[in-house]
């Protein structure tokens, strides 16, 4: 297929190369450098990135079959907010994030709006030198493959949109060096890993709290989601009383400040992608009885009991 390269930031120049190629796609890379002089305003303002995004939508959308798909490139703020006007994002019929940690090679393409579908998905990638691959099954980009179980990990499923993905929690835990123990985090919420210790300390007598807890997931994760808390109890309880977590378990749950263990939306959609992986047993809050064949659920009212099946799984195993 033949591409064309125009070198242009002038709208009407470029509608012109578009009248004239009829391309059946065309990337503006960004809308926020194109300008028109119909209407006032710097390039990149608010006036001249409405203009340029509706001029741009009504070339798609009055095109005939089999028209023209038009993308727009936009740059985002520091917060990861698309910069420029809101209406940006109402003129446009999908808005599409494309995000990931600098230090990984992992790259995330996120459904923000969708005129025409859901927009609670994901597409997953992994940037080379040579471009981005698509990954149809991330799940093993997040959990470290081990022969044998160790202490201070535990897995995880969460929900990233629609799709749900394996992820793994590791902690450490260390004798203080000064008289104020540390608290180092990666990929985990900093507020909501202190909250879990605490509720560690205070509701399952576990004395973690004048330790170093040093916590982080494997392949640059996020975890965002509050179905992670159960396991980061467990990694962390784990490592302080030195008992492995089977590698054929996984753990899923919200934990709350009184302790309980709370059930999570898309429980079987997170099952499921854990007997599909292989696993063979899922600790999960009380109330939680089906689960797909080849796992086996361990139900635990609240973190005490969970602690209780950590240690009876380790020494029974996980089957």
């Amino acid at each position: 297929d033949e591409v064309y390269l125009a070198a242009e930031s002038d709208l009407q120049t470029a509608l012109g190369h578009i009248e004239a190629v009829q391309p059946s796609l065309v990337v503006v890379d960004s809308v926020q450098t194109m300008s028109t002089a119909e209407v006032d305003g710097v390039t990149g303002g608010v006036t001249q990135v409405r203009a340029v995004t509706a001029a741009l939508t009504g070339v798609a959308k009055a095109s005939t079959s089999p028209g023209v798909a038009i993308l727009l490139v936009g740059h985002v703020t520091k917060d990861g907010a698309i910069a420029g006007p809101r209406s940006l994002e109402h003129l446009v019929d999908v808005v599409l994030h494309f995000e990931g940690d600098r230090t990984s090679s992992l790259r995330m393409v996120r459904g923000v709006k969708n005129r025409f579908g859901a927009a609670d998905e994901v597409g997953c990638f992994l940037l080379h030198d040579n471009g981005i691959e698509c990954v149809s099954d991330p799940s093993g980009l997040f959990i470290d493959q081990r022969p044998k179980a160790v202490s201070g990990t535990a897995v995880t499923v969460m929900l990233d949109g629609k799709r749900p993905m394996i992820g793994e929690v590791q902690a450490l835990i260390g004798s203080p060096a000064t008289g104020s123990p540390r608290r180092a985090v990666s990929g985990i919420d900093s507020a909501r890993a202190a909250m879990i210790t605490a509720v560690l300390e205070k509701r399952a007598k576990l004395p973690v709290g004048t330790n170093d807890i040093y916590l982080s997931t494997v392949g640059g994760m996020r975890l965002t989601d509050s179905s992670s808390d159960l396991a980061v109890a467990l990694a962390i309880a784990s490592a302080f009383v030195d008992v492995a977590m089977p590698t054929s378990a996984v753990a899923i749950g919200e934990v709350g400040l009184a302790g309980d263990l709370r059930k999570v939306t898309g429980m079987d959609r997170r099952l499921a992608e854990a007997a599909r992986l292989g696993f063979t047993c899922a600790v999960v809050p009380a109330g939680v009885t089906t689960a797909p064949p080849g796992l086996r659920v361990v139900s635990a009212d609240d973190i005490g009991s969970a602690l209780r099946v950590l240690r009876s799984i380790s020494h029974n195993g996980a089957n």
